[in-house]
């Protein structure tokens, strides 16, 4: 999972990458250009690897992995057209949207509202200009002969008919995630975290008249949990305690990012290796296997399954089959969160 850190100039991006990516000791604090990108990853831990690690002492554990991007400065006006910057975005599963609301170096009050609209028509205005160019091609194929891509340019024209009325593809998930559409990497397309970046003392989600309706709002107080992840975890706790904050930022922005891209974890557990594999809600077991091995999805026989609350419940992998709860599934079978899986297939 990777996610690119948007925003307008002084929203306070860098000091939310580093409240991320120093939270877990990964990331210290370092000199920041803002021509050149960023990138970090960051680990995911989860109590059910512990569990797991915990049981079965397997030579190496791995936990899920979470990439952040800080991109080079994007302009806040006059972006029009695609840019190296927008490229590098378009990569990214989703964005986290960083929105000012704390007084400017200057003393300018904060209009975190304004800004995001700001940002995201700058981003409707790309797309915008992705899809004309495609369309503009297409229809020069169609008229020479070309019959093949009257579908793909139906679908682009009711992307420009949104786009055209300022209107995020996100808006309309079933056009948005057609797979013919899927190439173009929309911006507005992607799923959407808006981070208010607040006051070091409040904690509060900002009032807005027209609030967007298919993105989440979390808030971090940047300036001082850039502060707090960067200290030892004895002076992190008086200050999380002190300042009423029950989670790190880390760990709220990675909870909201799995919500937002609807993914859940099953875990593989061997003397090898303990591992989370994380997989969008809904996945059936052969695509499951797939993200491990393409070897294990082209050989796929069937999975034992158990579920982590059965193991946890009955303690061991020898209980759980005694008690009649692990389980034989097929290929059609949908992970659910929390799923142990073993994979059994022949290639």
């Amino acid at each position: 999972m990777k996610l690119a850190i948007i925003g307008l100039p002084q929203s306070g991006k860098s000091t939310i990458f580093r409240a991320l990516t120093g939270a877990r000791g990964e990331a210290g604090l370092e000199v920041f250009t803002k021509t050149e990108p960023h990138l970090s990853t960051v680990t995911v831990y989860d109590e059910r690897v512990d569990f797991l690690t915990h049981l079965v002492k397997p030579k190496k554990t791995t936990y899920a992995k979470v990439e952040y991007l800080l991109p080079a400065e994007i302009a806040s006006e006059g972006a029009k057209s695609e840019s190296g910057q927008w490229s590098e975005i378009r990569t990214c599963d989703a964005l986290l949207h960083v929105v000012r609301n704390f007084k400017g170096l200057s003393g300018t009050e904060p209009n975190p509202e304004q800004d995001f609209w700001a940002m995201e028509e700058e981003m409707i205005l790309s797309d915008l200009a992705v899809a004309e160019k495609r369309m503009e091609r297409l229809e020069l194929d169609i008229k020479r002969g070309k019959k093949e891509g009257v579908g793909e340019l139906e679908l682009l024209r009711q992307c420009k008919e949104l786009l055209e009325q300022e209107i995020p593809l996100r808006s309309n998930k079933e056009l948005s995630s057609r797979p013919e559409l899927r190439g173009f990497t929309f911006l507005s397309a992607k799923p959407q975290l808006i981070v208010i970046n607040n006051d070091d003392e409040d904690e509060s989600i900002p009032t807005w008249e027209r609030a967007p309706r298919d993105a989440e709002m979390i808030v971090i107080r940047g300036r001082l949990e850039m502060d707090i992840a960067n200290m030892t975890e004895e002076e992190a706790k008086e200050f999380l305690e002190a300042y009423n904050i029950q989670d790190s930022a880390l760990d709220r922005t990675i909870a909201a990012s799995y919500k937002l891209l609807d993914l859940i974890s099953f875990f593989t557990a061997g003397e090898q290796e303990v591992k989370a594999w994380s997989v969008p809600a809904g996945t059936p077991a052969l695509e499951a296997a797939g993200t491990i091995h393409s070897d294990i999805k082209k050989g796929f026989i069937r999975a034992e399954v158990v579920a982590f609350e059965d193991l946890k419940r009955y303690g061991t992998f020898q209980a759980v089959k005694k008690a009649g709860v692990m389980r034989l599934e097929g290929k059609e079978y949908i992970v659910k969160d929390g799923d142990i899986i073993h994979f059994r297939f022949n290639v």
